[in-house]
């Protein structure tokens, strides 16, 4: 698979989740970002969530904005490659990255994704979510005690789950990395890409 022209992250395997209605912008940017600076991107659609209109049978894991998974202007296999959930292993990624929108509000009732998450988090690898993403980190158990962001709508729920809100672009506390909205994008995954090029 080709990868950026970066060298920052090469070797370096990051995993993308999304269900539908998934903030377009944060999957593109934090897909391209990453694999400009070398790693290989895995984008996981998982099958659930608000169906984008209209419902048909069998259409793609789809964005707010209609950005389809596999991603129409990008070839697979060139930047990125798409895996179901059931295809993939904790142990295969150095990062997880959760887009915001509507998806996170499926996923975090999604025990696989719940569990995926977990292993990742308890193994040391860089977990990351922006905006509405958090929601997923709150109900996989993972920030009673530390210092988040998120957009403005999930902050009272990270708070009554323990967590220090901070209203800044981009937190990092440990290997929780998370992210304010998608006008912090640049900051959110230059803290990725910090944390993977130091390990």
């Amino acid at each position: 698979m080709r990868t950026g022209p970066g060298s920052k992250l090469r070797g370096k395997r990051i995993a993308i989740i999304v269900a539908n209605e998934f903030e377009d912008v944060e999957l593109l940017y934090p897909f391209l970002r990453l694999s400009e600076e070398g790693a290989e991107v895995v984008i996981i659609p998982v099958e659930g969530g608000l169906h984008p209109r209209p419902a048909i049978p069998g259409k793609p894991v789809t964005g707010r904005y209609g950005t389809p998974v596999p991603l129409e202007v990008f070839r697979e296999g060139e930047r990125y490659v798409v895996k179901r959930l059931e295809e993939v292993k904790p142990e295969d990624f150095d990062a997880v990255v959760i887009p915001g929108g509507y998806s996170p509000d499926y996923l975090r009732i999604d025990e696989r994704v719940l569990d995926f998450v977990r292993k990742m988090y308890e193994m040391g690898r860089i977990i990351a979510a922006i905006c509405h993403g958090p929601q997923v980190l709150i109900s996989a158990g993972l920030v009673k005690g530390k210092r988040v962001t998120a957009y403005k709508a999930v902050r009272d729920d990270l708070i009554n789950a323990g967590a220090v809100f901070e209203d800044a672009p981009a937190v990092r506390d440990g290997n929780l990395i998370t992210g304010r909205v998608p006008d912090d994008l640049p900051e959110f995954c230059q803290l990725i890409i910090d944390a993977l090029s130091r390990e």
